[in-house]
């Protein structure tokens, strides 16, 4: 009897090149609150927001993917034709088809695989954990993980559930092998359940069919998300370092996705983080950019010195669907 060929890679992987791009735009909350009849008290308060990025009218998704993975490249010191595979976290990319990685592949110069994954706030780490095992099978040398969103295209500035916290960016990261573990097991799951919190005012099919419908845009029922979010993704957290045999003493850094100021200090307090941990706060001056908050986040402690290449991170994405993904990782 014949006998398959597979593939066997390398133990472990890490996280080997780090690339940003945020909106050209700081809009500060005074630009913005007159059609939500608020403040910049209020959203301060409610969600630590000061400003958000947001890009050009003429700067696209890929564009700003593009630039970020650009950058990540270059930072993991490999060509652009030893990526052998390209994955696109994107929920703002505007087409159904075909989808944006093959587009930002060809940008970049890649023939490989290149496919997206729409998992929203969670994409980032969605993408570490295909990447992971992309490279630990032998599929793949090196992955690209993208998460780029132009989240400005997609609000109604007059409604008060998510509008003012939206941005725009992209983050990327070069995943390749490496001789210690550098990348945690992912913990990830869903709660469908909750599907409705986070959605499209209509699907594009009412907005077709039905007259008088509106241009589909973004909704939240924000009490019922800040509460799953505060209190249903700390348990994650904790299990992530469980898997990557770990404590909150090991840790370095925590890089949750940004997505309120109060969710993140919630989390902190529950998972007993030790004071010496670095906590990602770029929500402050970036607004909540859902998949490529994460990087986002990474590539300003860094860039800050509160943490050094080498240091171990707790990062989790969670949010619309109701998705999570959490991994402790070694820093680029």
């Amino acid at each position: 009897m014949t006998v398959m060929r597979t593939t066997k890679g390398p133990e472990y992987s890490r996280l080997s090149g780090l690339g940003v791009f945020r909106g050209e735009n700081s809009v500060p909350n005074d630009d913005i609150i007159g059609p939500i009849d608020s403040s910049d008290e209020w959203i301060r308060k409610m969600t630590g927001i000061a400003t958000r990025v947001r890009a050009n009218a003429d700067t696209t998704v890929i564009d700003m993917a593009e630039a970020a993975s650009r950058q990540a490249i270059e930072r993991a010191g490999i060509e652009a034709d030893e990526v052998d595979a390209v994955i696109l976290s994107t929920i703002t990319f505007p087409h159904i088809t075909p989808g944006g990685a093959p587009v930002l592949a060809d940008r970049l110069g890649i023939t490989a695989a290149a496919f997206d994954i729409s998992a929203a706030c969670a994409g980032y780490c969605y993408g570490i954990g295909q990447a992971d095992s992309l490279v630990r099978s032998g599929q793949a040398r090196n992955v690209l993980v993208v998460g780029a969103e132009k989240m400005s295209e997609f609000i109604d500035p007059a409604d008060r559930s998510i509008s003012y916290l939206l941005g725009d960016a992209a983050g990327a990261v070069v995943v390749g092998a490496s001789d210690t573990p550098a990348i945690g097991p992912t913990v990830w799951g869903s709660d469908g359940a909750g599907a409705h919190l986070v959605r499209q005012t209509a699907s594009w099919l009412e907005y077709r069919d039905v007259p008088g419908t509106a241009f589909p845009t973004l909704f939240q029922e924000g009490p019922s998300v800040y509460k799953w979010a505060s209190f249903k993704m700390a348990p994650v957290a904790m299990e992530a370092m469980e898997a990557a045999g770990v404590t909150p003493a090991d840790i370095n850094a925590f890089i949750p996705h940004q997505a309120n100021i109060r969710i993140i200090d919630q989390m902190v307090k529950q998972i007993g983080l030790p004071d010496h941990v670095a906590i990602a706060r770029d929500i402050v001056d970036s607004g909540n950019t859902s998949a490529a908050s994460i990087p986002l986040a990474t590539e300003r402690l860094l860039r800050d010195g509160d943490v050094q290449s080498g240091d171990l991170a707790l990062q989790i994405g969670f949010g619309a669907g109701l998705v999570y993904a959490a991994q402790v990782v070694v820093l680029p």
